[in-house]
């Protein structure tokens, strides 16, 4: 017996599987998981955007901006110093970029906001467990455990 709806079980699982990997995840995983969403957000919107699918294009752009907005609301400028008020300017560029790219149905730009989330992913991805462990699992900010601030 075949299932009437194979790509709606598909979403319903994968939507399962994010909530419980949130439940069990700790803040420095949780950064990793809105980043991933975010990239995966931006790639889809430009695979909708070469489909010519404005609407939804627009629609996963803005659910990156609001990812990308919760990880700058989530920084702790006051204890992550520079290094949390140079991520804010960078989150803040990504966000009026992917805003430019939604209105001028810009690939290019897509791809530029990538490149620096992947970037700052990826000195994420870099931080020692031990770091992690000590300094970043009361925080989900990236300056607080980068800084040694917990």
């Amino acid at each position: 017996m075949g299932y009437p709806n194979p790509r709606g079980a598909l979403k319903q699982y994968g939507q399962v599987a994010t909530q419980a990997g949130v439940a069990v995840a700790d803040p420095h995983r949780l950064i990793q998981m809105l980043m991933e969403g975010a990239l995966e957000k931006i790639a889809t919107a430009k695979g909708m955007m070469a489909r010519g699918d404005i609407a939804k294009k627009g629609q996963q752009i803005t659910w990156a901006i609001s990812i990308i907005d919760g990880l700058r609301v989530s920084l702790d400028k006051k204890a992550g110093g520079d290094i949390a008020r140079n991520l804010d300017d960078l989150y803040d560029y990504m966000e009026r970029r992917l805003f430019q790219a939604n209105l001028e149905n810009d690939a290019l730009i897509l791809d530029e906001v990538s490149s620096l989330l992947r970037d700052i992913k990826s000195a994420w991805d870099a931080i020692p467990e031990e770091v992690r462990q000590t300094h970043g699992s009361a925080h989900p900010d990236p300056s607080r455990a980068r800084l040694g601030v917990g």
